[in-house]
């Protein structure tokens, strides 16, 4: 039996790994959970999935859960970042699950690998803030780590069979979010509301918005360069609106692997979790015979520059692709507020990088400062 910590377990991924768990749970055991702030939805989990240990942000939601929990066993209760890094490093689990959102994910990434735990990465940031670290520490200690993005595991299952030496390119697909063919010039009445309104995918707030923006692209190509050691050159994004192709893998013979399904991470999450075998979980086939067509093209830049943000920082590197992502949760975060127009959000995220004193090869140390900075000059811009 397989022993699970599921770092951010109230989120879209994490409920929908729990999903997984329950259809299986002679196969797999949860062992930890942790979510920020929603405790209401966590208590609920404790009280079906029966964790042993559980980590909440805060001494309130610490005290919320505790009142949640009167009359059941209450596990042991892990507060702030320091609890979430001690649930990632436990020794209780075998596979750590980093499905929280945003920077928060690096430190508990790095906690996971130190322990030499397998990690199931959903946390991009991770990769896209210190992808040379944590790659390298991966390494180093020989931890496996799958991707439960639905497209780099993709590219992950495309891959797997295939020598690297005959890997030629990656076509990273995306939907082109909900205003793939609304004019420029009318985004600037795009409401929160309009954006959250993903016409494939149900998905948290935050990312919600980077696929309206297309960041989610412009941090799966740093996150892709970094997992499968190649350059941002050998990606090229291209438009799927049907969202079946979830990518594609070109080799050196000029044939191309593509891997497809429905829109539901659910096939993602339980790959990571049982490969090389895979699970009955009720995900259907796509019904290609209603199919007119699977359309591909080019994405605009013009109106979605976040592409053109992702290849400046990969070409440039260092502190550069954490001050890019500090730079979007905040503009993001100000987005969902009302306080800035959606295309504040690029200029807020094209001014902090160009405001940056670029640090070569950076520590982790130099990434943390470079994500502070990053957070109160957009602060400021806004």
């Amino acid at each position: 039996m397989k022993k699970l910590a599921i770092l951010g377990s109230t989120g879209s991924i994490g409920q929908s790994t729990l999903k997984i768990v329950s259809l299986y749970p002679d196969r797999f055991d949860v062992e930890l959970l942790a979510a920020a702030y929603n405790i209401s939805l966590l208590s609920k989990q404790i009280k079906q999935f029966n964790p042993k240990i559980v980590a909440v942000m805060t001494e309130d939601g610490a005290s919320q859960l505790r009142t949640l929990l009167k009359g059941y066993t209450c596990p042991e209760i892990l507060i702030g970042e320091s609890g979430y890094i001690d649930a990632a490093s436990n020794e209780k689990a075998d596979i750590v699950f980093l499905a929280m959102v945003g920077a928060a994910g690096l430190r508990p990434a790095l906690a996971a690998i130190d322990a030499k735990k397998t990690i199931a990465l959903a946390n991009k940031e991770t990769l896209v803030m210190a992808g040379d670290i944590v790659m390298s520490k991966a390494k180093e200690n020989n931890v496996r780590i799958f991707p439960v993005d639905s497209e780099h595991s993709a590219i992950f299952q495309c891959l797997q069979g295939n020598r690297q030496k005959d890997f030629k390119k990656i076509f990273l697909t995306a939907s082109g979010g909900p205003f793939r063919k609304k004019k420029l010039s009318e985004f600037g009445s795009i409401t929160p509301e309009d954006a959250l309104n993903h016409p494939n995918w149900s998905m948290g707030n935050k990312i919600s918005i980077d696929s309206a923006t297309l960041m989610n692209k412009a941090l799966e190509i740093i996150e892709a360069v970094h997992l499968f050691d190649v350059s941002a050159e050998s990606i090229e994004v291209l438009i799927h609106p049907q969202s079946i192709v979830h990518s594609m893998v070109g080799f050196k013979d000029g044939s191309v692997i593509a891997q497809m399904g429905i829109p539901d991470m659910k096939g993602a999450i339980s790959y990571a979790m049982s490969l090389p075998e895979r699970l009955d979980i009720g995900v259907e086939f796509p019904d290609f015979s209603t199919l007119k067509n699977l359309e591909f093209e080019k994405c605009d830049n013009e109106k979605f520059p976040s592409l053109n943000f992702a290849f400046e920082v990969c070409k440039k590197g260092g502190t550069l692709p954490a001050v890019m992502n500090a730079a979007n949760e905040v503009a993001v975060e100000a987005f969902l507020d009302m306080k800035i127009s959606f295309p504040a959000i690029y200029n807020i995220i094209s001014k902090c990088l160009g405001k940056h004193n670029n640090i070569d090869k950076p520590d982790l140390s130099g990434i943390i400062e470079a994500d502070r900075w990053a957070r109160e000059t957009a602060l400021s811009l806004i």
